[in-house]
């Protein structure tokens, strides 16, 4: 590589990092918001073109990742922060921990572009390992692009192997993604901001936590609603 182009590549991902950082960091409240809105959108604009009901039912735990921004210049990159919520044993919702997600790659295009992203996970594996530190799609869970609209069978990926069912949503175009090679973790400062200090993300699932404020609880009760049907 001539220093030329090093120097080129060097200056657009530095010009594109804090680009990223500041659209990524949305208050959790608004997190919360948004990811209420990417709930109803994905699901209800258009039925023949969503999540398969039988994917939602049956769902161990789900993520929703609002706008995560992706920027590409050669090598590209994308971060994101959501809420993810899983089964309780009495078949309900729990209160949903912060996470955020990072992932790099190699690519050609240039520019930033917004993404909408849910995870359904279809067993508690992949949650734990977001728990218990650093989870990394494809290595600690296997994730498959998921299949599209709401009488589809989950068979896309050859023999129903997969754990979990990933779907993205950018400039109006709903689809399965891949995403092998993403980061999750736990945002603790934003579980922190809403639940208060001390507070484990174990503890937030598990119903040990108080006041929680109203725009989180519309994201738990939109994952009751939704996954009823």
């Amino acid at each position: 590589m001539s220093p030329r182009l090093f120097s080129l590549i060097a200056f657009g991902l530095l010009a594109l990092v804090p680009t990223m950082a500041v659209q990524a960091a949305d208050p959790p409240r608004k997190q919360a918001r948004n990811a209420v809105e990417v709930l109803d959108e994905m699901i209800n604009d258009a039925p023949d073109k969503s999540i398969p009901s039988d994917l939602l039912k049956n769902a161990r735990a789900i993520a929703v990742m609002p706008a995560t921004i992706k920027g590409g210049f050669v090598f590209s990159g994308q971060k994101g922060e959501g809420l993810i919520s899983r089964r309780t044993a009495d078949g309900t919702w729990s209160n949903p921990n912060f996470i955020s997600m990072a992932g790099a790659g190699v690519g050609f295009q240039a520019g930033i572009s917004s993404t909408d992203i849910i995870l359904i996970f279809r067993t508690d594996r992949g949650v734990d390992g977001i728990i218990n530190g650093k989870f990394t799609m494809g290595a600690n869970a296997s994730a498959a692009a998921g299949p599209v609209g709401r009488s589809a069978t989950a068979a896309t990926d050859g023999q129903m192997k997969a754990e979990i069912y990933t779907y993205s949503r950018s400039k109006g175009l709903f689809a399965g993604v891949a995403l092998d090679g993403t980061h999750f973790s736990i945002d603790d400062d934003a579980n922190e901001a809403i639940y208060g200090p001390g507070i484990t993300a174990r503890r937030i699932f598990e119903g040990g936590v108080t006041n929680v404020p109203s725009e989180v609880v519309e994201f738990r009760d939109k994952l009751e609603e939704y996954t009823q049907k």
